[in-house]
């Protein structure tokens, strides 16, 4: 009788293991996506101070832990802490003022506030829990407490709006769906496809969380009584400090440009009342 040959597997039918293998590797990665699918929209918490329910797989308890492990690196990383303990006590007594004197009491975070001694970067930044870092390089260009207070504002609205729990949750199901992808493929390539996606999705992420960030910081230090046109003058050294030229399309950058911030805090200043 005759049969069917194919010259590559030496007669007869091919394998189908490949086909088999490909089609379990499919069934596989989609019952990953549901998994992970699952954790992340069931991990849901509700912010009272911002009014949001979030996805956040972890408590405010596993934030401040996390914060309180991580601050020594990042004070090693700027140079340590800058000498000076007056500017210091400074910084701490203008923080604690905000937190006292407006929403931001009512979050359970133990805040601390720290300057860096690193005179090049112009930064500031909060780690979850409530620890906030101010560099010299951009305190020193600040020139009155209430653009202080913006900076510091600013960054309290990252830790009530638990900014870095959201954005590790986010990290996560991301990371579970670029391995569902190679799961479904066997292929590296569309893993890095599906990666340079989820990478794109998080730096819209951050915008919106420096944008809301800005919200709150106008709010507080409206409540706080502080001038928060100020806020508007620490977008402007920012954008000195970048070159005041050209830069990347706001797109891909995870901060928003700071003529698009200004106008969006102008609005958060008539909104609150300031």
């Amino acid at each position: 009788m005759y049969r069917r040959t194919n010259p590559s597997y030496g007669g007869g039918y091919p394998p189908r293991r490949t086909r088999r293998r490909r089609g379990g590797g499919l069934i596989i990665a989609l019952v990953f996506v549901a998994f992970a699918l699952f954790r992340y929209f069931s991990n849901t918490q509700y912010n009272e101070i911002t009014g949001e329910k979030q996805q956040i797989g972890m408590n405010v308890e596993q934030e401040i832990a996390l914060g309180l492990q991580s601050a020594p690196a990042m004070i090693r990383q700027h140079g340590g802490l800058y000498p000076d303990q007056e500017l210091q006590n400074q910084l701490k007594q203008i923080g604690h003022n905000i937190v006292q004197n407006s929403d931001a009491r009512n979050s359970k975070y133990r805040y601390d506030f720290h300057l860096l001694a690193d005179p090049r970067t112009v930064n500031a930044f909060a780690l979850p829990g409530g620890q906030i870092f101010i560099t010299q390089a951009l305190y020193s260009r600040l020139e009155n407490v209430d653009q202080l207070a913006g900076v510091l504002g600013h960054e309290i609205g990252h830790v009530v709006g638990r900014h870095s729990a959201q954005r590790v949750s986010k990290q996560q199901l991301a990371k579970d769906l670029t391995g569902a992808a190679v799961l479904a493929t066997g292929d590296y390539g569309t893993a890095q496809a599906a990666q340079m996606i989820a990478n794109v999705v998080n730096m819209k992420y951050g915008r919106g969380h420096e944008l809301q960030s800005d919200d709150l910081g106008v709010r507080f230090m409206i409540q706080a009584g502080y001038d928060p046109h100020a806020l508007k003058d620490v977008m402007r050294i920012l954008k000195e400090a970048s070159g005041g030229g050209q830069r990347q399309p706001e797109f891909f950058s995870t901060h928003p440009d700071p003529e698009n911030r200004i106008d969006k805090i102008e609005a958060a200043i008539s909104r609150y009342g300031g």
